[in-house]
């Protein structure tokens, strides 16, 4: 059997009443204790920058990376220390990255000729924290190169959008060393509403985010779909909605993401060009397994039609706007958030 037909939750330092592989609380780690120190936090967009502030109104002192000085006026929570030097990261316990792609934590790891990497200049003992969504190859060349530095890698995707993660309320997806992600679990806790641990393997974590991803693109899209046909026929869609959640469809992706396919609205959140790369890196994790995923295929072309007609600033909802667009309706590209 491949090591990616199962990814069942395994029991990571459960908390009583819990599932296993469900963490609520940060129990301490009976071999080494958890992190007290300074964080380090690279990656300061819309995601990262709520969950460093997170972390500092629970308490913690965070050294944030940023790459241009003009970014530094932006960051001004208490606590919050940001810096143009990576290398006053290095000293970090944790290093959290929460980076738009492979080629960036690839970067970020291994460096380049102006910017050490943190492999290479983290301590014996440190832990990288990639809480990027990025795919099961990459996750595991980083693990291996921390490994070889003596540093621990824990892979730590995240579903929520900005929205959730200014509310503290993301869902977590843990993979390392055991030991590792129980000293990383009080920082997750900061961060998120509830973590799933599922295993040693961190490239795991990463499959199941971008598989879960997936599954959210292609209801977007059957949603765009169904809209589409209901105004075709000179329908309201709101109701429409109302009924289908109210009943079969209940989940948080068809009650958030219906409602705003219906009222068309597109507000940037998570933006075309990211979603189509996380679709690349689903599709070859699926070739890579040999696991056709066709409804996926539909999606990716969806995004190249709507990245190429203007679209790569809004959100995936716009999903809904090129279905709309295909059906021969006129839809206007609204960004505003009601």
């Amino acid at each position: 059997m491949s090591k990616h037909q199962s990814c069942s939750p395994v029991a990571v330092g459960s908390a009583p009443g819990l599932p296993p592989g469900e963490r609520r609380g940060g129990a301490e780690s009976a071999a080494r204790p958890p992190v007290q120190g300074e964080i380090g936090f690279v990656g300061l967009g819309r995601m990262g920058a709520a969950m460093a502030r997170n972390l500092t109104a629970a308490g913690r002192r965070v050294i944030a990376y940023v790459r241009r000085p003009d970014q530094i006026g932006k960051l001004d929570a208490p606590g919050l220390r940001p810096t143009t030097d990576i290398v006053d990261l290095l000293d970090c316990e944790v290093v959290i990255s929460m980076l738009p792609d492979d080629d960036a934590v690839r970067e970020i790891v291994f460096g380049r000729k102006d910017l050490d990497g943190l492999a290479g200049g983290m301590m014996p003992g440190a832990i990288h924290l990639s809480m990027s969504t990025i795919g099961t190859a990459t996750a595991s060349l980083l693990a291996s190169e921390h490994a070889r530095n003596g540093q621990g890698y824990v892979a730590a995707p995240v579903f929520g959008n900005p929205d959730a993660a200014k509310a503290r309320q993301l869902f977590i997806v843990a993979a390392g060393d055991p030991t590792d992600v129980e000293r990383c679990q009080p920082i997750l806790d900061s961060l998120g509403q509830r973590t799933f641990v599922i295993g040693a393997d961190p490239g795991d974590a990463n499959l199941v985010k971008l598989l879960g991803n997936m599954m959210s693109a292609t209801a977007l899209e059957m949603l765009g779909e169904v809209v589409a046909v209901v105004r075709k026929r000179g329908l309201d869609p709101l109701p429409f909605i109302d009924i289908m959640t109210s009943t079969l469809f209940g989940g948080r992706a068809h009650k958030i993401y219906g409602d705003k396919i219906a009222r068309q609205t597109y507000a940037a959140g998570f933006v075309l060009p990211l979603v189509l790369k996380d679709v690349r890196l689903a599709l070859a994790e699926a070739e890579n397994a040999g696991a056709p995923m066709p409804s996926v295929g539909v999606v990716r072309d969806r995004l190249i039609t709507g990245i190429a007609r203007g679209y790569a600033e809004l959100d995936w909802t716009a999903l809904g706007l090129i279905a709309a667009e295909e059906a021969g309706l006129y839809a206007v590209p609204s960004v505003a958030d009601d």
